[in-house]
């Protein structure tokens, strides 16, 4: 499989894409007015706790108080276990025994803000480099479960084992408040990436070592001043693509921008030497996302109807409680009978629809309707396939079994707002709902005014104000109705069509 990075920045906005045999798989945009907070540590201040919500909102400096829930809380040591046996877990303590309206704490951000809802905060701070992802507030050292190979995650086990000691340095009293006793043994924790896989000891110690001063940076600036603030941000997005996007299989990696490319390559020799040769500016006349049909997958991934080559076609509707995909035929009448002309349609919609979770960002509850099959070997043949399909995902997916209904229930995790939350925005005219009135509707709805109007006051004349196409409508097919509704209330009306009008639009006005 050969994959490749394009990367377009303007001023205004900068845009990865991921290319897996010439297919767009993933897109991630950042724009300069609305940047992405996830990885961000903040120093926040408690501005309500709800304990019956087990929660708390705090203020991180944002729009909208973040949301901070009881299990992303840290506790100490000796409130969580019963006495010298770790084994015996008690239940933790009410979040109002540990938090309190005015107190600061060490917060990072898990999820954007997304609709209505503010950040999602956590008190396990981590931060990822290259190779490994530090946890200051444990000692567990973890290997990614994608690195199978049990003598590797043994040998990268011991590498973090053996350079994992940090400096005597004093943590915050932000930061030891609700802290384990970690600090004590001069150890943190580690987890090593997928990208660890093979890479020499040096590189990994060198990754630790970052890690640690840059902890230092975070622990020191934690200490300063009583306000809420920002501490630490992640890296902005084209960085961010090369250190968690980028595989080692990748071709090439193109960028338009001649300053961008400049600062991707100092950005590789320091963190990731193998890429910088694959780093390539693009100075072609046409715009690079064009010549790749990156803008055009874009638009399409804006519709709700997705083509299968078979004939078939796929019907996503993304709302606020869950994302509903819709498996159909279509055109496809297949070959020897209808329950392989389904199973075939399946098979493919699972490989489609996996590519376009990705593609689309869409996260949370997912519900998947296939068509209904009568073969169990199939329903577990498409289910095989989908999850297959889910593996290159890199969100985490958790997939059911076919319910009764026929439906499959998965989940996605949700770190950032969808791409059509990023490009798009409720319609004006028919309100977010999809749909608008028929003209005959709003015909209807004028009749029904002008009777309000006229029985309320007396006017010599009426004048109705319509989009065009209403208008049309009463001066032809409704003309009649119209008549009789002259006669009725003894007022002449007249029409005026208005071009800014939305069809649900319009005025009576009396003269």
């Amino acid at each position: 499989m050969s994959a490749e990075l394009l990367i377009n920045v303007t001023p205004q906005e900068s845009r990865v894409a991921l290319l897996e045999n010439g297919i767009l798989q993933e897109v991630m945009i950042e724009r300069i007015s609305n940047q992405g907070i996830v990885g961000n540590i903040y120093k926040g201040k408690v501005c309500r706790v709800l304990p019956g919500m087990e929660a708390a909102f705090i203020d991180i400096g944002q729009e909208k108080a973040a949301f901070l829930h009881a299990s992303d809380l840290r506790f100490p040591k000796e409130m969580i276990f019963n006495g010298d046996a770790p084994e015996e877990i008690i239940t933790p303590p009410p979040i109002s025994e540990l938090l309190h309206e005015g107190k600061y704490v060490l917060v990072q951000v898990i999820k954007d803000p997304l609709g209505t809802k503010g950040a999602r905060l956590t008190m396990h701070v981590t931060i990822p480099s290259r190779y490994v992802v530090l946890m200051p507030d444990t000692d567990t050292i973890g290997v990614s479960s994608k690195i199978e190979d049990e003598d590797e995650r043994k040998r990268l086990k011991s590498i973090i084992k053996e350079y994992r000691e940090f400096d005597d340095e004093e943590p915050s009293e932000l930061f030891t408040e609700l802290l384990t006793e970690n600090l004590v043994e001069n150890k943190f924790g580690y987890i090593a990436r997928t990208a660890a896989e093979g890479i020499s000891d040096d590189a990994i110690k060198a990754d630790i070592m970052f890690l640690n001063k840059l902890w230092k940076r975070i622990n020191d600036a934690s200490g300063l001043g009583s306000e809420t603030k920002q501490i630490y941000s992640d890296l902005p997005v084209v960085q961010r693509a090369l250190r968690d996007m980028v595989a080692e299989d990748i071709d090439s990696i193109k960028v338009d921008s001649r300053e961008t490319y400049i600062s991707l390559l100092e950005f590789s020799k320091t963190y990731i030497p193998e890429l910088a040769e694959k780093i390539e500016h693009y100075i072609g006349k046409r715009p690079i996302f064009d010549m790749h049909s990156v803008e055009d997958e874009i638009q399409k991934s804006l519709k709700r109807k997705v083509n299968l080559k078979s004939g078939g076609y796929l019907i996503i509707d993304q709302t606020e409680a869950m994302t509903t995909i819709d498996v159909n035929t279509g055109g496809f009448v297949g070959h020897r009978n209808l329950e392989e002309t389904i199973f075939k349609t399946n098979l493919e919609a699972a490989q489609t629809l996996a590519r376009q979770l990705r593609l689309r960002n869409l996260g949370g509850i997912i519900i998947l309707d296939f068509i209904d099959m009568q073969q169990e070997d199939h329903k577990a043949q498409v289910l095989g396939a989908l999850e297959k399909a889910l593996e290159s995902d890199p969100a985490k997916t958790s997939v059911t079994a076919l319910s009764s209904l026929g439906l499959v229930e998965m989940t996605r995790k949700r770190t950032r707002e969808s791409l059509e939350h990023i490009l798009c925005e409720s319609c004006s005219t028919c309100e977010g709902r999809g749909y608008i009135k028929t003209a005959t509707t709003v015909c209807y709805e004028i009749f029904r005014e002008i009777l309000r109007e006229s029985r309320q006051f007396d006017a010599r004349e009426l004048l109705v104000l319509a989009s065009l196409d209403v208008t049309d409508l009463l001066l032809d097919e409704e003309s009649d109705s119209l008549a009789e509704l002259q006669e009725f209330i003894g007022v002449p009306i007249r029409f005026q069509a208005e071009s800014l009008y939305t069809q649900e639009q319009f005025d009576v006005v009396l003269l």
